[in-house]
């Protein structure tokens, strides 16, 4: 089903994905980021729902279903570069920041904070492009939202 998708990601010097590829990218990374400690709660894939919707602008059953497309996505994915890279070439630096404001809010909905997460997290905003400081204050804003 994501064979192309899959082919794309694994591509030694992959192109830049097309908008719904980065898409489905995104929602992969933050069902990875989600599952990350060994529970998926339903608080996260709430979060994950709402975060898609906003961003995307899409209704809440078109957001679902991407959820639902990444899921199957990132259990095929072999890792967590291939989706930070994808995203990197897809967003411009300055708005990387946002992402890892949503990657927080969904590592934070469940009200627990783990050890397995920090790290995928500190991995992730360094695969982005961002320092810890960046990763520090996307932490925060998504703790205020």
């Amino acid at each position: 089903m994501f064979g192309d998708l899959l082919r794309q990601l694994l591509a030694p010097a992959p192109h830049r994905l097309p908008e719904p590829d980065a898409r489905l990218a995104l929602a992969a990374l933050l069902v990875r980021v989600a599952r990350s400690d060994g529970l998926y709660a339903a608080e996260e894939v709430e979060r994950i729902d709402r975060v898609l919707a906003h961003r995307h602008g899409l209704d809440p059953f078109a957001a679902a279903k991407l959820r639902s497309d990444a899921e199957a996505l990132e259990t095929e994915a072999p890792d967590t570069v291939r989706f930070t890279r994808a995203l990197k070439d897809a967003v411009a630096l300055e708005d990387r920041s946002e992402l890892m404001v949503a990657l927080w809010s969904v590592a934070l909905a469940d009200g627990l904070r783990e050890a397995q997460e920090d790290r995928l997290m500190r991995l992730v905003a360094n695969l982005l492009g961002l320092t810890d400081v960046d990763s520090a204050l996307a932490r925060q804003k998504a703790e205020r939202e």
